[in-house]
């Protein structure tokens, strides 16, 4: 595997762990699973949107955007069918403002599901009535 291809898969891997936390941890809550109250999996989470978020409201790429974008050589080599295909599903081309705004609404809305879902077993009203 090259390793644009490999910061390519990373980079999925990520957006996976983030997108299911997102949608996890308001299910989890109102099913009882108790892995949505872990700490550390919780301040993860929360800590990868963060740095998501802040590079957007900075202005800039993603580092493994960035990254990949360094190691593919993509004018020189064409990416395979799957990469290119995974490319155009997580690249979107659209001003940066955008992946600002996007982003930071996600953020907010993690930061909010740390306070209607707390780590550690702590139930707040919102989540005790799902129990």
């Amino acid at each position: 595997m090259a390793p644009a291809d490999a910061v390519l898969w990373v980079h999925v891997a990520v957006i996976a762990f983030n997108l299911f936390g997102l949608v996890a941890v308001p299910i989890g809550a109102l099913r009882g699973w108790r892995f949505v109250r872990i700490a550390w999996w919780r301040i993860a989470h929360v800590a990868l949107l963060a740095a998501v978020a802040a590079q957007a409201l900075l202005g800039r790429a993603c580092i493994l955007t960035v990254w990949q974008a360094a190691l593919s050589g993509a004018a020189r080599n064409p990416p395979p069918l799957i990469a290119n295909f995974v490319d155009r599903l997580i690249y979107w081309r659209l001003p940066i403002w955008v992946f600002a705004l996007l982003y930071g609404l996600v953020f907010a809305y993690a930061v909010a599901l740390l306070w209607l879902v707390p780590p550690g077993g702590a139930a707040s009203g919102a989540t005790a009535a799902g129990r």
